[in-house]
């Protein structure tokens, strides 16, 4: 953590690009505060972060950070109500949110600018007098008992645990961080105690940072700091965390094999070194990990591609802190490399000696610097949530002048400090963690249950890689960057239109344009979506598809690295009618790039060796997919359910067994028979390079397909079915459910009426079935339009009942609402409304949101692109009334139209099944049967 004195800050650091004023400053407790005027901003945000994370949980009580997190949230002394600043937030348009890590903890919201007031004086009490309401200590007790129960089939969390055990047991990182009932058990009084002593002790001013955004002047919003948080307690606590390695010499040269649930084989080559933040104005390891997770012509991965031994790289990666940064070179392995994992190691100490060697030159420094340095320049702005949150965290981590600009700088190449930090990753210095199904192991690790096993690395193997010092002729650094554009700038035009317009169109394609007159940044975002009826009318179709895109991606991969470094990205993806290209970046280069991958695609170049391997990478990837937790996969199954064109990854693997490399072509060949090519070109783009543009793009469909008109959506229209009741088999401890309600009707009086319904009663429902009943930790309900058609679900992953209670207990709420909305005064009513007005006029925060918007708005056909005015519109006219008689009529009945989704957790197995006589028991009838609504 920086130290400074009080007098005055140096001004902030801040992009050319950025039209927000900041100010740092410190109160008289010794609290931190950045302060950021936004003029343009509609929405206002705060943050706060602590500089206390689970390193300073007593060692009896692993979580305790985490628990006095959430029960900050549960009521003060000036709000004691503990559902009142989450109803508040959502009321007036916000969100809100925390997390605790390893040596911080995060409180951020977001809120309507009007009531920002208000909402500060919620927020720092939380930092000046909780409550700590002694009912409400087994209430969240059991939350994060949900919460850590939701992770327990979670590789991620689970290979963490291996590597809190697997160093030393002396470091504060070897703590279970999250806790449980186990770990915060005793009686309500004791935890309170103990709890507060625990806030006492670590929580202190001069440990916090805030972060205020806003429309407001500089002088309000420091009036506002000091007024609220200037009484927050300075207790003078100094940060003390423990003297000791990350990594002694007992857990040095280890081999942990860890065996994880889902299929996957990767290995992890660790350096550990010491605190980094030190470095952050340089960024050696930056420029180490540009050179060493290069994916080029000659690059470590390429060279590893073409021996059969991986399929991705990663440099650069694993944790960090206040001593030590634990530098991860990540390999995800075939099976071949598997097997050949010593020569895998050889060729990664290789590519380290060939930077040592030749690679820490000042022009590739500078190559990466200029990439940093032209973002900082045409820095885009974010969502202020995302800003505060941010800014606040930087804050323990940057000088004042550096909080914004601190992420950018690489300010020199200091050879000597490069070179020691690459001594540093020797073998003398290393671990291995190896991450498959097929490893040996001997133990299971605590509270996750991961087998794994860790044993010393022998002396034959260890002398195989320190004399690894001669790279072999394949493996070379990267050449200069062609696609890096100087010096670029943004271009004006005259009679800008205010929404995308046609600029190209003929038989089978349509090409909509807009050039960007608010963001002032050179790029711009191409978005082509090629309809095709081979895409996906069967599970085969579909497969193929899918199939057919991870094969360009990988055939791409290597051609298109350095574009990507320069900043030029592209995504291909899959959608129910067809496959869509998304390309974005500096404006200069993207036609280089398009013609690039376009040829690429067009070569169809694929081997029969990269074949079997993507095809097995995505086969595990849908094998994988019955692994996560119940509520995501009841999230796909409701589409797949609804969705003509969707289908469960089980059923796609199925068929994808077969599949020969001739049938792929074939499906190729029979993708392009005919096409329709639906585009837009938004950002620093001139109207006549889009037109341009579209008679190539014309041209070239000429050559390889038919004109075609747009792929049908289809999707089930639930009238008429009542309860539909579907269940999926899922093997973990907790239940799920998912229930939805669907608009018949896709116009904007009916979205504004689901919206409206879920702006309203979502905060009830959070707070009814997640804080009061305890439920579970995932809760909550959404607005979810499918295919334009309005609906709305609720959601609910249990660890404590099965999903007939959890229908009930949602049937109940929803039942009892109808009540609760005739009690709203007329001035909540309003200011509801104009909360989720707010929400849905929201300002784009940059060129990247405001295209996506334009290319939603096209795919649900709004050509004038004023669907969401049209929404509002409605939204002002809807009263109590109106959302009464939409539960009334279509959610409370016991004959309601509605789908079902649910599992009856492992946890659960002898409560009474969810079942009727409605039962969705063979889903391709089902929607084979079903009537649809065309789209």
């Amino acid at each position: 953590m920086w130290s400074y004195s009080l007098s005055d800050f140096p001004p902030v650091i801040k992009s050319p690009n950025d039209h927000r004023q900041y100010q740092y400053l410190t109160l008289d407790n010794q609290l931190r505060v950045l302060l950021v005027e936004d003029k343009q901003a509609t929405q206002a945000a705060a943050s706060m972060a602590v500089g206390v994370g689970h390193f300073d949980d007593p060692i009896e009580r692993p979580g305790m950070a985490h628990f006095l997190e959430h029960m900050l949230f549960l009521g003060t002394e000036k709000f004691p109500d503990a559902g009142e600043y989450h109803a508040f937030i959502n009321q007036h348009g916000g969100n809100n949110n925390a997390w605790t890590g390893t040596e911080h903890t995060n409180f951020f919201y977001s809120i309507n600018a009007n009531v920002f007031e208000e909402s500060l004086d919620r927020f720092s009490q939380f930092f000046i007098a909780p409550k700590f309401d002694l009912d409400l200590v087994d209430r969240e007790r059991q939350a994060i008992e949900s919460e850590y129960s939701l992770k327990l089939k979670d590789d991620v969390r689970r290979i963490y645990q291996v590597q809190k055990e697997s160093i030393n047991p002396a470091h504060p990182f070897s703590k279970f961080s999250v806790g449980n009932l186990k770990t915060l058990a005793g009686t309500q009084q004791q935890m309170r105690d103990e709890l507060v002593d625990f806030y006492q002790t670590h929580y202190s001013a001069n440990l916090m940072t805030l972060c205020l955004v806003a429309p407001l002047t500089l002088t309000e919003l420091k009036a506002l700091a000091t007024r609220y948080f200037g009484s927050i307690n300075n207790n003078k606590i100094a940060k003390h965390y423990p003297d000791v390695p990350f990594i002694d010499e007992a857990q040095n040269q280890r081999q942990i094999n860890v065996k994880p649930l889902k299929e996957q084989r990767r290995v992890s080559i660790s350096f550990c070194l010491d605190g980094i933040d030190k470095y952050y104005q340089r960024k050696p390891l930056t420029f180490i990990s540009h050179l060493l997770g290069n994916e080029g012509p000659g690059s470590l991965l390429a060279y590893l591609k073409e021996q059969n031994w991986a399929n991705n790289l990663s440099a650069g990666g694993g944790v960090n802190g206040y001593n030590f940064k634990d530098y991860a070179v990540m390999i995800q392995l075939t099976e071949s490399g598997y097997q050949q994992l010593d020569d895998v190691i050889s060729c990664v100490f290789e590519y380290i000696a060939l930077i040592k060697q030749h690679g820490l030159e000042q022009w590739r420094y500078q190559e990466r610097a200029s990439l940093l340095q032209t973002s900082f320049q045409f820095q885009e702005q974010i969502k202020v949530l995302d800003l505060v949150s941010h800014l606040s965290i930087n804050m323990h981590h940057y000088h004042a002048a550096d909080v914004v600009y601190g992420d950018y700088r690489m300010d020199e190449l200091d050879i000597a400090e490069a070179k020691e930090l690459l001594d540093a990753f020797n073998v003398d210095n290393m671990r291995i963690q190896l991450v498959c199904k097929e490893v040996e192991t001997d133990q299971a690790a605590d509270w996750y249950h991961t087998q794994y096993k860790t044993s010393a690395i022998n002396k034959e193997r260890i002398e195989k890689w320190r004399s690894a010092t001669q790279p072999r002729q394949e493996l070379v650094l990267p050449p200069k960057n062609p696609f890096i554009v100087d010096s670029p700038t943004t271009r004006p035009s005259d009679n800008v239109s205010q929404v995308p317009v046609i600029v190209s169109k003929g038989d089978g394609y349509r090409i909509w344009h807009k050039k960007d007159d608010e963001f002032n940044v050179p790029k711009g975002h191409m978005f082509l979506s090629m309809d095709s009826a081979k895409a996906s009318p069967t599970p085969r179709h579909a497969a193929l598809t899918r199939l057919y895109v991870e094969m360009v991606l990988d055939y791409l991969s290597e051609a298109t690295y350095q574009a990507e470094v320069a900043g030029l990205n592209y995504h291909i993806y899959p959608h129910q009618g067809g496959i869509t290209l998304h390309l974005t970046g500096y404006s200069g280069n993207q036609e280089t790039l398009l013609a690039l991958i376009i040829n690429k695609a067009r070569e169809r170049n694929f081997t029969p060796e990269r074949f079997k391997l993507i095809k097995k990478q995505i086969l595990r990837g849908w094998h994988n997919a019955v692994q996560a937790k119940p509520i995501s996969q009841l999230f796909t199954s409701l589409t797949v359910t609804l969705q003509k064109r969707s289908y469960e990854p089980a059923r796609m693997a199925e068929e994808l067994e077969d599949i020969t490399l001739e049938d792929l072509h074939n499906h190729v060949s029979d993708f392009y028979e005919k096409i329709y090519l639906e585009g837009l070109v938004y950002g620093d783009w001139l109207a006549e390079e889009a037109q341009s543009l579209g008679a190539r793009l014309q041209a070239l469909l000429s050559l390889v397909t038919k004109p075609s008109g747009e792929s049908s959506r289809e999707l089930v229209d639930l009238r008429g079915h009542s309860t539909l009741l579907r269940e999926k088999s899922i093997p973990h401890q907790d239940s799920a459910i998912i229930v939805y309600y669907q608009s018949p009707e896709t116009t904007p009086d009916r979205m504004a009426l689901f919206s409206l319904l879920n702006h309203t009663m979502s905060s009830s429902f959070f707070n009814e079935l997640r804080t009061k009943q305890q439920l579970g930790y995932m809760v909550g309900s959404g607005y979810l339009p499918l295919n334009r058609h309005p609906g709305i679900i609720f959601y609910i992953q249990s660890p404590s009942a099965g999903p007939r209670k959890l229908l009930e207990a949602i049937d109940e709420f929803i039942a009892d609402f109808s009540y609760a909305v005739m009690q709203i005064t007329n001035e909540q009513w309003q200011m509801t409304k104009q909360g989720l007005i707010n929400q849905v006029m929201e300002h784009d925060a940059n060129l990247k949101t405001r295209g996506q918007r334009y290319w939603v708005s096209l795919g649900n056909r709004d050509y004038e692109f004023n669907q969401r005015e049209k929404v509002v519109a409605e939204i002002t006219k809807l009263t109590r009334a109106d959302l009464i008689k939409l539960i009334m009529e279509h959610m409370r009945s016991r004959t309601c139209d509605r789908l079902v989704l649910f599992n009856q957790g492992e946890a659960h197995l002898t409560e009474e099944s969810l079942h009727n006589d409605n039962m969705i028991e063979n889903l391709k009838q089902f929607k084979a049967r079903a009537n649809k609504f065309e789209f």
